[in-house]
């Protein structure tokens, strides 16, 4: 889990959106790319298909991942999946959590409000809750995955350059995600005062990661996990 992790050796590693920087980004190909680099959890973006399925994806359009048009919400999950997402398929969250080994944790990010109550049911469906962390920019999506569960997991994603972790507080939360660029000891500091956990995302260059690790956050998501691993002198592939 995340907080082990943490815990156990250190700032832990979360594979932004699988491993974007490396492989196609909300794939099971990227989660097990970043599976085999040695991340302590993976963040994947949920969106619902039109009928209801809780599917990879993180634009409200498929046009940038896939070769297919057309939003999101406006295609059943068969249209989905008959897409090609850089030579893999547009999975569910239950096949993402299917793949993730016992030890991996998740950070489940709703990119809609309405996602929040089949995102919920498919953790819950795999036995995963526990290890699962429920993030979103949006409030209304964290108290939509309360309601669906109250052992639910939440964490609230802090749009740059906001910093004020009084919101994540006030909402249950367990974790604040900072922006690397809003990121400081100040609000580290602040974060922590509220019995908050710090995560933040996504820095990917050299420089951005060494700030990041400086300011010794429980977590860091990046598109390149390999290249963060390596700097905390950790294992990758």
């Amino acid at each position: 889990m995340i907080v082990a992790a943490s815990r156990q050796r250190g700032v832990a590693v979360v594979g932004h959106r699988g491993a974007a920087g490396v492989a196609p980004e909300n794939t099971l190909a990227g989660v097990r790319r970043a599976a085999a680099m040695g991340v302590d959890a993976v963040e994947c973006d949920v969106r619902l298909s039109r009928d209801g399925r809780a599917v990879l994806m993180h634009d409200p359009t498929v046009d940038r991942t896939t070769d297919g048009t057309g939003t999101v919400e406006a295609m059943d999950f068969a249209e989905l999946r008959a897409l090609d997402a850089g030579g893999e398929p547009v999975p569910e969250l239950g096949e993402l959590l299917g793949t993730l080994g016992g030890s991996c944790g998740l950070l489940c990010e709703l990119k809609v409000d309405a996602a929040a109550g089949a995102a919920v049911d498919a953790v819950v469906a795999r036995g995963r809750l526990e290890g699962v962390v429920f993030i979103s920019f949006s409030p209304g999506a964290l108290a939509g995955v309360r309601r669906a569960d109250p052992r639910a997991r939440l964490g609230l994603l802090l749009p740059p350059p906001a910093h004020d972790p009084g919101p994540a507080a006030e909402l249950g939360c367990e974790l604040v995600g900072l922006h690397h660029r809003s990121a400081s000891p100040d609000a580290a500091a602040a974060a922590r005062r509220r019995g908050l956990r710090v995560n933040v995302w996504t820095p990917n260059t050299p420089a951005e990661m060494r700030a990041a690790i400086a300011l010794r956050p429980d977590s860091i998501t990046t598109d390149r996990p390999d290249l963060l691993l390596a700097r905390l002198g950790r294992r990758h592939d």
